[in-house]
This record gives C-alpha cells, sequence and structure tokens, in this order.
C-alpha cells in the first residue's frame, strides 16, 4: 500500500526524507514483522514497542512509526495507537464502515447483552459478527477470543474477515482497556450501549474517575463520529456521566420510571425469566433480575436498528444460555451447580440475589469464589463482603493467583469475610462445595465462567469450573 494511502487522514509530526512509496504489511509485533513492512511502535501494558525498533529492523522493517522523538522512527506522530488503528483501518479497506456496528460498554452484562442483541440480528435475517469476552463469531464461524477488545490491528482484520464473510452487522464488546489504547479507534458505532458502572479494573484506570472517562469514550467517537443512537441503563448513576455531551438519540432502560423501557412485572422462574415492557409481555429463557437488564438493553439496541418485535422475541426465545453466565451443571443431583463469570463485588452481589431468588430460605446459597492476581487489589475485601452478606456458605480458593502468593489473595479477601472457609487449591474447594449441599441447595461457582485455565506464575494450567463440579457430582455418584 501506498504510504500516501496508509496514513490518509493522519498527522505526522515528523519524517525522515527518502522514505519508501510503500509498505508489503504493518503490524505491532516485532516477532510478527517481514521484510519491506511497517512497524508500529506502542506502548503496551507490559512493554514499550520502542525498545523493539531494532529487532523490527533486522526483521526487514522498511518503515518504523513512533510517537517517541528520541527514537530511530521514520515517521512520528503525536499517538502511535492512534497512528496504527487508523492505519490499519486503511490498510484493510475500512471494513468497520461497511457493518451496522454495535458497541457495548460496561463493567457487567456486556457479554449476554452481545449475545441477546446477535440472536435478535440474526432472527432479523442478518449475517453477523461478534466480538466479545467468550468468543469471537464471523457469521457462523467461531474463533477463540485472547481478549475482549482485540488491539486495533487485529480488530480490523477481524472486521474485514466479517466483511469478506457476507456479514452486514456486528456487535462488540468494548472493553475500558480498548478505550483508553484506542483500540477501537475509527470504529463508527451505530449504537453506542451502556450497561452499568462498578468497581474493576482499578489496576489498570487507577482511579473510578479514570475508569468512568474510558468507557464515556464510546459516546464521544474515536477518530470517527459519536454512535447516533445511544441505549443506557437509566438504574446506573453513571448513566447521566456517559451521556454528557452526547447529542444522539437516547433509550433509557431499566426498572425506575426514568427508563423508556421499563421493566415491570417481573417473575423470576428457574426456567427463565417474564416481564413487561410499557404494558407488552416478554419471556426470555435467561434467569434472574440481571438477565432482564440485559435483555432490555439488546431491546433498545434492536429498535434503534429497526428490528421488528417479531424477531426480537425470536432471537430472546432463541438464546437458551451464554456459555459461562450462570452455566448449570447437572447430573441428576437433588441442588443446583451454577458456574458464572461474576469477579467484581457488583457482580457478585447479583449473582447471589439471583441465587437466592431460585433458592429461597430455608435452602442455602453456597458460593466458591476468589479474586485475580496482579490486579485491583481493592476489591477484594469488597468480593468478601459481598459474599458474606449473600450467601449462607462461603469458600474462599484461587483464581488466577499469577505472580502473588494464593495465600496473600485470600487473606485480602477475608478481611471483608472474616467467617469463610478457605482452601487455595480450586479442586478440593469446589468439591468441598458440592458435597455441602443438601436437597434444595445452590452452589455457586464464581470468578472464572468460560475460561478454560488457571493462571499461576507465569503458566497456564488446564482447569475447567463446570468440569471440576461435573466431576465432582460424578464422585458424589451423580452421574446422569
Amino acid at each position: 500500500m501506498q504510504l500516501v494511502q496508509l496514513f490518509r487522514d493522519q498527522t505526522v509530526l515528523a519524517r525522515r526524507p527518502a522514505l519508501p512509496d510503500s509498505v508489503a504489511g504493518l503490524h505491532y509485533d516485532s516477532r510478527r514483522i517481514q521484510p519491506g513492512w511497517a512497524f508500529f511502535a506502542i506502548r503496551g501494558e507490559v512493554s514499550d514497542g520502542n525498545a523493539f525498533i531494532a529487532q523490527a529492523r533486522a526483521r526487514g522493517a522498511t518503515l518504523i512509526v513512533s510517537d517517541q522523538a528520541s527514537t530511530e522512527a521514520d515517521i512520528r506522530v503525536p499517538n502511535a495507537r492512534v497512528a496504527l488503528a487508523q492505519a490499519s483501518a486503511n490498510w484493510f479497506g475500512r471494513p468497520a464502515e461497511k457493518l451496522r456496528l454495535v458497541g457495548i460498554t460496561g463493567t457487567n452484562g456486556k457479554t449476554t447483552t452481545a449475545f441477546l442483541v446477535e440472536a435478535m440480528m440474526r432472527a432479523a435475517g442478518l449475517t453477523t459478527g461478534l466480538v466479545g469476552t467468550i468468543e469471537y463469531h464471523i457469521g457462523e464461524r467461531v474463533l477463540p477470543s485472547p481478549h475482549t477488545t482485540p488491539e486495533s490491528y487485529d480488530l480490523q482484520a477481524l472486521l474485514a474477515q466479517m466483511v469478506e464473510s457476507g456479514c452486514g452487522a456486528a456487535v462488540m464488546e468494548v472493553s475500558s482497556h480498548a478505550l483508553a489504547m484506542e483500540r477501537v479507534w475509527s470504529c463508527p458505532f451505530e449504537v453506542g450501549v451502556f450497561t452499568n458502572l462498578t468497581q474493576d479494573h482499578l489496576d489498570f484506570h487507577g482511579s473510578m474517575e479514570n475508569y468512568r472517562a474510558a468507557k464515556h469514550r464510546l459516546f464521544t467517537g474515536l477518530g470517527a463520529p459519536p454512535p447516533p443512537q445511544a441505549v443506557v441503563n437509566a438504574d446506573d448513576p453513571a448513566a447521566q456521566t456517559m451521556l454528557e455531551g452526547y447529542q444522539g438519540v437516547v433509550r433509557r432502560f431499566g426498572f425506575s420510571s426514568a427508563a423508556d423501557l421499563r421493566a415491570s412485572e417481573a417473575e423470576y422462574l428457574p426456567v427463565g425469566s417474564r416481564f413487561a415492557v410499557n404494558g407488552q409481555s416478554f419471556a426470555t429463557p435467561l434467569l434472574g433480575r440481571v438477565n432482564v437488564l440485559n435483555t432490555l438493553a439488546a431491546l433498545g439496541v434492536a429498535r434503534a436498528l429497526g428490528i421488528d418485535e417479531a424477531a426480537q422475541r425470536r432471537g430472546m426465545a432463541a438464546l437458551t444460555r451464554v456459555p459461562g453466565r450462570f452455566e448449570r451443571v447437572f447430573r441428576g443431583q437433588p441442588f443446583m451447580v451454577a458456574v458464572d463469570y461474576a469477579h467484581t463485588p457488583d457482580a457478585l452481589a447479583h449473582l447471589l440475589a439471583l441465587a437466592r431468588e431460585l433458592a429461597p430460605r430455608p435452602a442455602r446459597v453456597l458460593v466458591v469464589f476468589g479474586c485475580g492476581g496482579d490486579r485491583d487489589r481493592g476489591k477484594r475485601p469488597l468480593m468478601g463482603r459481598a459474599a458474606a452478606q449473600a450467601a449462607d456458605w462461603v469458600m474462599v480458593t484461587s483464581d488466577n493467583p499469577r505472580s502473588e502468593k494464593p495465600e496473600a489473595i485470600i487473606a485480602e479477601i477475608l478481611s471483608g469475610s472474616p467467617e469463610a472457609l478457605h482452601d487455595p487449591d480450586r479442586h478440593a474447594a469446589i468439591r468441598l462445595a458440592v458435597a455441602e449441599a443438601r436437597p434444595g441447595d445452590i452452589v455457586i461457582i464464581a470468578g472464572k465462567g468460560h475460561e478454560h485455565y488457571q493462571i499461576i506464575g507465569d503458566q497456564r494450567i488446564d482447569f475447567d469450573d463446570a468440569a471440576e463440579a461435573g466431576a465432582a457430582l460424578a464422585e458424589l455418584g451423580w452421574k446422569e
């Protein structure tokens, strides 16, 4: 591609003379560089690409792009991440502009809302793509998801594959990291969605204000106009912050009187939820109040996109489960076991409230959970407190301890739940909880959900909560 095309709509602060007229490719990882390619030296969470310029040159890079004046860059730009995102969009033919793109941000609920939106799009006859925490979809193809929102080059490559496969629309979970690190720069979202804001990722953002500001960027537009339509949670205090300066059409959803899509007459059953929206009755196979909110958000998106009510209802009915989101493990036992991704204080509190709805006393709610190492330490006692307040039996264990000692993480959680049992061996902790359950109880195994691994030190070890729970039930004689 000619440099004039690659750097279309970009600001260049300085450039060396006698640069090549074109490049044969581009990347941000020096290990992926091939002869004739451009290397974009971006700063990541762990390393700085500027430290790998020599490696990129050795692999044949003919163009180095950086925002650091002190490097051996050929082109200096104001922000290397923005430059990478814009160049990637140009390289792949601006695929985001060829899709009806929905972006969903928030602490909790992004994944389920994205699956619901995709189900409604498909019910309306659209070929769709999905980018999210659990997996990526390109039409009927399902790909693994290394990141909720991938790096800008990888995202544009994924969107280009969607266009090539005939997708007309895509829904994307947009993480706060992605918004802060310009990964969705140049993506013109047709609809922006805000689910909620509670404490998470403060190890990266530093403060709730920074975290909130990152989420807000979805509604200001990043290298593209702001989404012309917004769907926001009227029940969340941060919703108004998300809409500061926003000039588009807003649909508010929730249980409060401020909602345009207002849920009422809700019934939470073991087989799903029923509720009314502005007098019309709806039903979903998904469980609990939190999934009513997720469904309301998806309904708001569907209406913003002009999807008719029949397709909305078909899509709701078609989505019977989301992997790792209150995923039930059943082997014929007289109590419920469910695996869920809840890994924030608010998510855990809502999850346990759902369990209590399904298991009113004298049945008990039992919970197994932990907190990740090398991540926001401030939420650990809050997670412990949420469990202590909502569950009858609490087991604290490991959850991706990474470089930290599991016992140290557990001690911080126990400061919020001093009466809890604890065992750093997650395998043993799950078995203790399953063995403790009595008829009518609910066992919640929280924190990992769809993940199939534990990160201990620098090793990723195979570990699947649902499989572990199933094995524990089999050991007790439940094998249906």
